[in-house]
């Protein structure tokens, strides 16, 4: 389980289309870097490192300077799915970023969360793309273990129902959680009655999807918010 979200107000692209996005000149101290040829180079750096991209979206701002774009990854992890979101500017009012999660949040209002995010290189003329995103990814990489253990833990910490009750008592009840008292009944029904047969075991891991499946019930912004409270509360639950 992760999840990757991409908020834009302009429509959402394929690579293809990516790469008709027109690259402005560069000057003698910047050299804007076309927004496709970052996406190739990232997946080709990901592909050295055997790690697959099983999904993919892209946005760019209406002057299409600014592009925004999450990418879901296979790292063969069962039961959960990292994702990257990447974004780039033409213009010198960004610099090209990365981040990484199992739970990752790219919008064009400048929102950017996920788990971690490596630092990259402003464009300059003697910028390199192959070489940080190589020493980008290699940072998320080594990354990926930290958050496979947290997921692991969670998955190992088994909960008595009166204990799960608790936790989403104090989320809604006590406010412990800051989310719409509303999604209470939600949770707990997802919980108890889980979709999927991965979240049927009675742990720490099914309760995290089942409050994140339930804020998939607010707008984009409150669901970003809600999911990245999330886990220092599941923490000290």
């Amino acid at each position: 389980m992760g999840e990757a979200t991409l908020i834009a107000s302009t429509a959402k692209l394929t690579r293809q289309q990516l790469a008709a996005v027109p690259t402005p000149l560069g000057t003698a101290t910047h050299r804007p870097v076309p927004h496709a040829e970052v996406i190739e180079a990232l997946v080709e750096t990901l592909s050295f490192r055997h790690i697959g991209v099983v999904q993919e979206e892209f946005a760019i701002s209406k002057d299409g300077m600014k592009m925004f774009g999450v990418l879901d990854l296979d790292t063969g992890m069962h039961g959960c799915r990292f994702s990257i979101g990447v974004r780039n500017a033409h213009d010198k009012s960004m610099r090209l970023a990365m981040t990484v999660g199992y739970k990752v949040f790219v919008c064009e209002n400048m929102a950017f969360s996920g788990d971690f995010q490596p630092v990259l290189a402003k464009h300059s003329k003697h910028f390199s793309l192959q070489n940080a995103l190589s020493i980008g990814v290699d940072q998320m990489q080594r990354n990926f273990d930290g958050m496979r253990k947290q997921v692991d833990t969670w998955k190992e910490s088994q909960l008595s129902d009166v204990e799960a009750k608790l936790v989403i008592y104090r989320a809604f009840i006590e406010s412990d959680l800051e989310v719409p008292k509303h999604l209470a009944r939600p949770v707990h029904d997802l919980y108890f009655a889980p979709q999927y047969e991965e979240f049927q075991p009675r742990t720490l891991w099914s309760l995290s999807n089942a409050f994140t499946s339930a804020f998939k019930q607010l707008d984009p912004i409150p669901q970003f918010r809600a999911t990245a409270k999330l886990a220092g509360f599941l923490e000290t639950s």
